[in-house]
């Protein structure tokens, strides 16, 4: 069985969500002991909401599934990367590929991604 540490951060670990063709990081996510036996059971990405307290299946309402194809763990077994293939080509709730669409530059943010969908129409 696999002994993961969700104890050192109050039940949740990091879960970052990775395409596994590109490499390129689509979003940082959370998970619990349910959330990650259900991502294990399903081979869908399931995550832990924390603002909504509650199991969060990625795409369930939207389409954007994760299928899992590989999960890595790190040295202290308290953070994971799921490699990932992006159904509909968006992770980003906001309708962005990558929830990592900005970058800081000269004090400021600046948009790098492109906008695939605006989620409010």
């Amino acid at each position: 069985m696999i002994e993961l540490d969700f104890d050192k951060g109050g039940g949740i670990i990091p879960a970052i969500a990775q395409d596994c063709r590109s490499g390129e990081v689509l979003m940082l996510a959370y998970m619990n002991r349910d959330s990650f036996a259900k991502t294990m059971e399903t081979g869908k990405a399931t995550y832990w909401s924390r603002s909504r307290n509650a199991l969060w299946v990625k795409g369930e309402t939207s389409g954007n599934v994760q299928f899992v194809k590989e999960i890595l763990v790190d040295c202290d077994n308290d953070a994971i990367v799921l490699k990932i293939e992006q159904a509909g080509g968006v992770a980003c709730h906001t309708g962005y590929r990558s929830c990592f669409f900005r970058k800081i530059s000269g004090g400021s943010l600046e948009v790098i991604g492109e906008r695939i969908y605006d989620p409010g129409e």
